[in-house]
């Protein structure tokens, strides 16, 4: 018996599909994320930066861009994966799929997939943005990529599950708006978790988000919260946990069959 064959093309249709849709809005899309970063610059590049000295060697302004590219791509990546698999639920086009000559990993891939294109694509036009304002120099940029690509990914997984989960537009809003935006914020997205007591600097260690940011900022200046290695297999891990609730999501079909 042949093993079944790639569905190259059915995903790529829903790859397009999915990017088209976004593509309809895409000055929107992009415009969102420049005035906000200009904002934060004006805000704690300028009017909180010129009263701090340099963090670890490192300017404030220059300082804060990995935090600011992580803080949209973890709720961008969550947004507009939850969004692309429950509005085929709430139209119900989401029996169209899984009766659809594709496998589940080949859906979640083109989901996915297109869901880390929008985010990889929105924190290069804030990289780009931000470099208009404060001098940025990148040590390992391959680091950067990869730390990217994968944190977009983790994060479109994540939310896939709420998007699965959810059963109106509001619940979808819970997650990011509730957690994952405070946690960016007490991980040190805009300063060092070295800066806090002892006592919160051990609670920060908790955060995963800490160990996500510390990474990427470590692929900007070489110098991060934690060490590097750790900073990468936590990024892993988390990767590999919401993708196996992915698969498990498909395979048994939870909240996608009924």
């Amino acid at each position: 018996m042949n093993a079944p064959s790639f569905n190259a093309h059915g995903v790529w249709a829903i790859y397009r599909f999915e990017l088209g849709r976004w593509f309809r809005t895409i000055w929107q899309s992009l415009a969102t994320p420049v005035i906000t970063t200009s904002l934060y610059f004006v805000v704690f590049g300028t009017a909180i930066g010129s009263r701090m000295g340099d963090i670890e060697g490192v300017s404030y302004g220059a300082y804060i861009v990995p935090g600011l590219i992580m803080l949209t791509v973890f709720t961008e990546s969550i947004f507009n994966a939850a969004f692309g698999i429950y509005f085929p639920k709430f139209t119900g086009t989401i029996y169209e799929l899984l009766s659809a000559p594709v496998s589940a990993f080949e859906a979640v891939l083109a989901y996915v997939g297109a869901a880390v294109t929008k985010s990889v694509v929105l924190g290069l036009v804030i990289l780009g943005t931000a470099s208009l304002i404060v001098p940025i120099h990148i040590e390992h940029p391959f680091a950067m990529l990869t730390f990217l690509v994968l944190i977009s990914a983790t994060f479109c997984l994540f939310g896939f599950i709420i998007g699965v989960l959810s059963n109106n537009f509001e619940q979808m809003q819970v997650v990011p708006m509730l957690v994952v935006t405070p946690l960016t914020f007490l991980g040190g997205a805009f300063y060092s978790i070295n800066m806090l007591a002892p006592f919160w600097q051990t609670v920060a260690h908790f955060n995963p988000v800490v160990y996500l940011i510390s990474g990427f900022r470590w692929s900007f200046f070489g110098k991060g919260d934690v060490g590097i290695e750790v900073s990468l297999a936590a990024t892993f891990a988390m990767f590999l946990v919401f993708l196996g609730v992915v698969a498990w999501i498909f395979k048994t079909g939870y909240r996608l069959k009924n």
